[in-house]
């Protein structure tokens, strides 16, 4: 079972910065690094959606909503994976999921909520 932790949400103003991280302490590094891992967000009323992903040799994927604004990335060695959150809008507030992934099975954390509002 892989357990995965997330921290870093919380309220920040439009315009504002966040960043979330991801920690997967039961696994080991060699294991970690053979993780795509990827954060989602799930909105009131909406379905959980990608919004990034990073794979085990670092290639990256952005939902089209965040590109230019969030990065994500991933500390093997540390087993943990973060999003850094730019110039947030009102409409990321979500609660924020990281994922890890590997041969079709996934595996969630609890979530993180991010609350962007003035």
């Amino acid at each position: 079972q892989v357990q995965l932790v997330e921290s870093g949400g919380g309220l920040v103003q439009p315009g504002g910065s966040l960043r979330l991280s991801c920690a997967a302490p039961r696994l080991i590094t060699s294991v970690f690094w053979g993780y795509t891992m990827g954060w989602y967000r799930q909105a009131p009323g909406k379905q959980r959606e990608l919004v990034a992903a990073i794979a085990s040799r670092d290639a990256t994927n952005y939902a089209d909503s965040v590109k230019g604004r969030f990065t994500i990335s991933r500390n093997n060695s540390q087993k943990k994976v973060y999003l850094h959150m730019n110039s947030l809008k009102p409409e990321d507030t979500a609660i924020y999921y990281c994922n890890a992934n590997q041969g079709g099975v996934d595996y969630w954390g609890r979530g993180t909520q991010v609350t962007v509002t003035s």
